[in-house]
């Protein structure tokens, strides 16, 4: 019996030395307890600032991936036309590469000795056209006579040459630098060109098994997006530089070449772009030539071509973007500028494009989740109905 009662009073013994009789034991286990999560967190905290510190110390790189990427991604739809077509990517990209090399290198071949030489025509014909201006101009007199503005900017434009020579150095190791970033971006977009599929089915492998179908989907049509934006931005580009081109040669305007240039750049921003473009033509025609009737034709002649841009060339190109309010292009296009720049005003909008279309995808998957089950089938005969009257209600026709 002894025996007995002790196999039967230990357990409750054990339990009670738990519970009851050593408080100790259980504040060391809730000081350990909280000593682990306070290491936890500390790990966590530690990792995050790693991760910030190193994301900082390797900020340049990850620009020029991120600008390689969206080139990538702006290409993509011409690779994959040439692939539907039966050309493989690897000679899709090599095609489409050399094209655009190409085209940049006939361009600057074909525009830097015009620049160059306008550009000395420029500073030669300057004195002319300050004499000009102050003769024409009441309040640019005023402001001569008061701050002797002429002499200054002549004195401006005379030691550009000097100030280059004595910075040499200086701008050397800025070419240099900007070769540098420009063929470490060259690079890379071949690479993400030749692998973007392979991107973005690893992409889509990061999402939950369920999830992936959606995923890809959504994955499609963001590089489908940004692409088409990209090429229809750059076609309607080529288009406003051509165009202002022809309208400087036949009103006469000087400098026809690098003002076209500046046109199809400006165009390139979003929202502001091709007013200021029309602003500084505008202002180069008042400087060199007579307000009648050369700088009002041109002025006329930017008011019509935004025009036919806005409601012609641009919706025929975009047609398959994605319409994001002005408000929001505004928006997107001062938050890339202030991030990355002229780069990231222009990598600005087929982003936000991109949220937008996520966007609306979460509440075209959310709307069809919770909508309602199809219309359920008609009610049959009410018991004790003679057969058939169900179906009397359902198929005659009401008088």
């Amino acid at each position: 019996m002894a025996r007995t009662q002790d196999t039967v009073t230990t357990p409750v013994a054990a339990a009670g030395s738990d519970g009851v009789r050593d408080p100790d034991q259980r504040r060391r286990a809730r000081i350990w307890a909280a000593y682990r999560w306070g290491l936890f967190a500390s790990l966590g905290a530690l990792t995050v600032f790693l991760g910030m510190r190193a994301v900082i110390a390797a900020q340049a790189v990850l620009i020029r991936a991120l600008i390689a990427l969206f080139f990538a991604v702006s290409l993509d739809p011409a690779v994959r036309w040439l692939n539907r077509r039966g050309v493989s990517r690897g000679l899709a990209v090599t095609i489409i590469l050399g094209l655009a090399l190409g085209f940049v290198v006939v361009f600057l071949i074909s525009i830097i000795p015009s620049l160059v030489s306008q550009f000395q025509t420029f500073t030669t014909d300057l004195p002319r056209y300050l004499e000009q201006l102050n003769q024409r101009s009441r309040g640019f007199r005023v402001l001569n006579q008061q701050l002797d503005v002429s002499s200054q900017i002549q004195s401006l434009v005379g030691s550009l040459p000097q100030r280059l020579g004595t910075g040499l150095l200086g701008f050397t190791s800025k070419v240099a630098g900007a070769l540098f970033s420009g063929l470490t971006i060259l690079v890379l977009t071949i690479y993400f060109m030749a692998d973007l599929p392979r991107l973005q089915s690893g992409l889509v492998r990061l999402m939950p098994r369920h999830r992936r179908a959606r995923a890809a989907e959504v994955v499609d049509v963001v590089v489908d997006k940004v692409g088409d934006y990209m090429i229809g931005n750059i076609l309607i580009s080529i288009v406003a530089g051509i165009a202002s081109y022809a309208a400087f040669l036949l009103l006469g305007v000087p400098f026809p070449i690098p003002l076209a240039v500046l046109v199809a750049f400006c165009d390139l921003i979003p929202m502001v772009g091709a007013t200021l473009g029309a602003v500084l033509c505008v202002a180069v025609a008042a400087f060199a030539t007579d307000i009648w009737p050369t700088t009002v034709l041109v002025a006329l002649f930017f008011l019509a071509y935004q025009q036919l841009e806005n409601y012609l060339i641009a919706p025929r190109i975009l047609r398959s973007t994605v319409d994001i309010s002005a408000a929001a292009v505004l928006l997107a296009g001062l938050i890339g500028a202030t991030v990355l720049g002229l780069v990231g005003a222009l990598m600005a909008i087929p982003v936000a494009a991109a949220v937008k279309v996520l966007y609306a995808q979460r509440v075209a998957a959310e709307e069809a989740a919770h909508a309602p089950a199809s219309a359920p089938a008609p009610a049959g005969p009410e018991p004790g109905a003679p057969p058939g009257a169900g179906r009397r209600q359902v198929d005659e026709p009401a008088p």
